[in-house]
């Protein structure tokens, strides 16, 4: 039996909305958003590690690539446990990598640098974790995409309208690129 919490987020959640409170989510009981064809699983976030790290998984079908984007002050990690998903990065030089991820493969993306990833294969999974001075950005996943109590992917992509990436709180440590040109494969 797993406890549910009011949060400001949601009105039921199996996360404690405040920090130092022990806690214990089954497999895919965390708070969940469908973003583009994924699944987002978030298990610990800002609220219960006073902004230390957060730790999500992001799970999804084969399929197109997430937009470019970079976190200021945040630091991603990619940890791959199902499935293949390449990882585009650009350093803050300018220098462009990307890198075919497989399970127990490992992608790190410092703060400030461009990034962005695509799913090779289908029914692929991404543990992430990031942590900065920034805070995280756990909840950007449900404010541009749609909070969701299911535990499977999304029937339908949630592709947000162009104009909704301006609009994501500065809170969040996330910056589009909406120019970004990839110049890998």
């Amino acid at each position: 039996m797993t406890i549910e919490y009011a949060t400001p987020y949601r009105r039921a959640s199996r996360i404690p909305a405040e920090p130092g409170k022990p806690y214990f989510i089954e497999k895919g009981e965390g708070d969940r958003a469908h973003l583009f064809g994924d699944l987002i699983t978030v298990y610990a976030g800002g609220e219960q590690t006073e902004n230390a790290f957060n730790f999500f998984t992001v799970e999804g079908p084969k399929g197109k690539i997430i937009p470019a984007h970079l976190h200021p002050d945040t630091y991603e990690v990619f940890y791959v446990t199902d499935g293949a998903v390449r990882l585009f990065v650009e350093d803050t030089g300018g220098e462009q990598q990307e890198k075919l991820l497989t399970p127990g493969d490992f992608g790190f993306v410092p703060k400030n640098c461009p990034h962005a990833y695509r799913m090779e294969r289908h029914h692929s999974r991404v543990v992430g974790v990031a942590a900065g001075p920034g805070g995280t950005f756990e909840r950007f996943f449900e404010n541009l995409g749609v909070p969701t109590e299911q535990l499977g992917l999304p029937g339908a992509p949630v592709v947000p309208p162009a104009e909704k990436f301006a609009t994501v709180p500065r809170r969040y440590d996330v910056r589009f690129l909406p120019d970004h040109q990839w110049r890998t494969g």
